[in-house]
């Protein structure tokens, strides 16, 4: 009932043992704390929390609008409703090295378990979008540092996003991993891998955890969990999945509200009353209310 039983520091204790466990784990990328729930009553490892959601979820698109405060709130919001870990992403880390800094701790204050920054120039634009820049490798790693050093809980994750693989290559995207990896960041998310022997590169190239984004209508083919596990891949994020499959869904019944008067035909495609009170936990806030609002009015004339 309310927010979760696991706290912050119990969250990334578990994500730093998923990373460690040797297999690779999936998780959903979350568009509202709800769905949360959803994908841990599934059976998931963790959520991800995408800043192309976020940002799309307020009406923007994600080339770096979002605020610090915009994305830690809705961020704690979707992280204190499940126990499983929840990593966000923090874009470029919203500013220079010092506001890396202050981005890291407010992310740390809404219990987030990690979050992952990039090299790309502030504002960014969606990693599978061409005409991307990156910053220099000073920069790169300056960001990285920032973060590593401003963290107050150990375990809380700081993953290194590049994005260079799409402008200068293959060979460039391993050896800025390396520079990552030295400057502090615990895992790494090379961005807009081509295919899996790409994947399998940068895990010969470092030695911490790394994450596949497996996005739709990308620049990486859509591989199973077993392809990516055979390839030494760590985590398999699904970033804006479930917002893209809820808005086409409310896009068909819109459509058919306006079309034929009624929702009737697509009544069966929904979540039923029952379904969504049971998500909400509704039956334990009631036995919560009676036993608190347990008495009796008495009769006053």
């Amino acid at each position: 009932m309310l927010y979760s039983k696991t706290t912050p520091e119990q969250k990334r204790i578990k994500l730093r043992d998923i990373l460690a466990s040797g297999t690779v784990q999936q998780f959903p990328g979350a568009f509202n704390p709800l769905s949360a729930r959803l994908i841990e009553e599934k059976g998931f490892a963790g959520v991800y929390i995408s800043g192309a959601v976020l940002a799309n979820d307020l009406g923007l698109p994600d080339i770096g609008l979002t605020t610090l405060t915009e994305v830690a709130t809705r961020a704690g919001q979707i992280a204190r409703m499940t126990d499983l870990p929840c990593l966000v992403d923090a874009d470029t880390g919203f500013g220079e090295p010092m506001n890396v800094a202050r981005s890291v701790q407010e992310l740390e204050n809404a219990g987030l378990a990690g979050c992952h920054i990039e090299d790309q120039f502030n504002p960014k634009r969606c990693g599978h979008l061409d005409g991307k820049n990156v910053v220099d490798l000073e920069t790169a790693t300056k960001r990285i540092r920032a973060a590593a050093d401003a963290r107050r809980d150990p375990n809380f994750l700081i993953m290194a996003r590049t994005d260079i693989r799409a402008t200068d290559g293959l060979q460039a995207a391993k050896d800025r991993a390396k520079a990552l990896v030295d400057a502090g960041a615990d895992a790494i998310f090379p961005e807009a891998m081509r295919d899996l022997h790409e994947f399998r590169a940068i895990r010969d190239a470092v030695d911490v955890p790394i994450l596949a984004n497996m996005t739709e209508f990308g620049k990486s083919d859509l591989f199973t969990v077993e392809q990516l596990h055979a390839v030494g891949v760590n985590m398999v994020i699904y970033p804006v999945t479930l917002l893209r499959s809820a808005m086409g869904a409310a896009e068909r019944v819109l459509d058919t509200l306006k079309s034929l008067g009624t929702q009737e035909v697509r009544v069966f495609e929904m979540l039923t009353r029952a379904r969504l009170y049971d998500l909400v936990d509704y039956e334990a806030y009631n036995k919560f209310d009676s036993g608190i609002f347990n008495f009796q009015i008495p009769n006053i004339r």
